[in-house]
């Protein structure tokens, strides 16, 4: 369902005194007012705010609500065992090649620098639930298309016992799709993507990770084509977003396209840059926006890099968005060849605090990873 519409929103609070709408009733009321059907005398004029200034503070977060037509049903719903952790670890080779057939006897994990027992591993042999998100503001808006067809040959890839949702993001964050482990359900909700303006990123993160995701048995992953600049209009920061994920447990993969959007910058820039004096006076406004908006990427990127290395996903940089194919191809490909690492913790603690992992090889030339560590259960 709609969430938040920014664009609805600003046209009412140029109209609405927001700090006195508690209801729809409300609103209602104050627009009547407004517009001279009450009484009494009339207040002094007062400067016109500005578009910004009108929007008021942000608007909580609210509950990722799903579609009315999809539900998910108590088959799909498995307790997890509190007892145990489960680490899905990706193991690559010197070369960056993924590493399969490798058995417990391979991995060794320690929890707060401890060596904990390893109980068990699979391979593919636990489900994955993974969210796909697109960032439908402006900067990807025209390349929808793209997406669609990546997401579709993204969700070929996945195991029969795999679930899918997808979220689209911009001013509202909407959950199209429920989870579903139909190809079918997934294209139809392809086509309901519609292009947004503003960006709040960090909210969507937030609610995939609080609201999508119960206490289910399978590894949990969100897949999200986006640049990573929030508007700022949302309630969230990025560090309460990435607390989340990682409360959640959930293993994060960022298509970023930081690089198609920086190339496009740098091009005008130089281009701009290459002209006379007078040419670049003229520009200067332009010109001094196009690298502020490269500064804004640069930084970007890092808290991608960051959100990525933490939850235990990869951070993805194609040039261009007819790459989005191979690039959500080769994600499908890491989650199928994931190990599933069961252990019980020594520390048997709830006190809600976090754990930090790590999980080494006896293998030096072989690489593991994984999120950073998780937060025990609380009482």
């Amino acid at each position: 369902m709609l969430l938040f519409s920014m664009g609805a929103f600003l046209l009412l609070c140029l109209f609405v005194d927001y700090a006195g709408l508690n209801s729809s009733a409300q609103k209602k009321s104050s627009s009547q007012k407004r517009a001279g059907t009450s009484a009494g005398p009339k207040a002094s004029p007062t400067p016109t705010p500005s578009a910004v200034d009108a929007l008021g503070p942000p608007p909580r977060v609210p509950t990722l609500k799903r579609p009315p037509d999809q539900e998910v049903t108590p088959g799909d719903v498995i307790s997890v065992m509190t007892s145990e952790v489960l680490l899905p670890v990706t193991v690559r080779d010197s070369g960056g090649r993924l590493v399969p057939d490798l058995t417990r006897n391979d991995f060794r994990v320690f929890e707060d620098n401890r060596e904990q027992p390893v109980n068990d591993l699979t391979l593919r042999q636990v489900p994955v639930d993974a969210v796909l998100m697109v960032d439908a503001s402006s900067s990807v808006a025209t390349n929808i298309d793209d997406f669609r067809r990546a997401a579709e040959g993204f969700a070929e890839k996945l195991s029969a016992e795999d679930r899918i949702s997808l979220i689209k993001f911009d001013d509202r964050v909407e959950l199209l799709q429920d989870w579903t482990r139909s190809r079918f359900q997934l294209r139809r909700a392809l086509t309901r993507i519609e292009p947004g303006m503003f960006t709040r990123f960090n909210d969507a993160l937030l609610l995939a990770s609080r609201d999508q995701f119960g206490d289910t048995k399978s590894r949990r992953a969100v897949i999200v084509l986006t640049d990573g600049i929030d508007s700022g209009r949302g309630s969230t920061t990025f560090e309460e977003a990435l607390d989340a994920l990682l409360r959640s447990q959930v293993t994060t993969y960022v298509v970023s396209n930081t690089e198609i959007s920086r190339a496009a910058k740098r091009a005008e820039l130089d281009n701009l840059l290459n002209g006379s004096s007078s040419t670049i006076r003229f520009n200067q406004l332009r010109i001094d926006d196009l690298k502020e908006g490269l500064r804004v990427l640069d930084q970007s990127e890092q808290q991608l890099e960051q959100l990525a290395n933490a939850t235990g996903g990869r951070l993805y940089k194609p040039l261009t968005f007819q790459a989005l194919d191979s690039t959500y191809a080769e994600v499908a490909d890491e989650l199928s060849h994931q190990y599933g690492l069961y252990y019980p913790p020594l520390n048997k603690s709830r006190d809600g605090g976090f754990r930090r992992v790590r999980v080494e090889l006896t293998n030096p030339s072989y690489k593991a990873h994984t999120r950073v560590g998780y937060f025990a259960p609380a009482r």
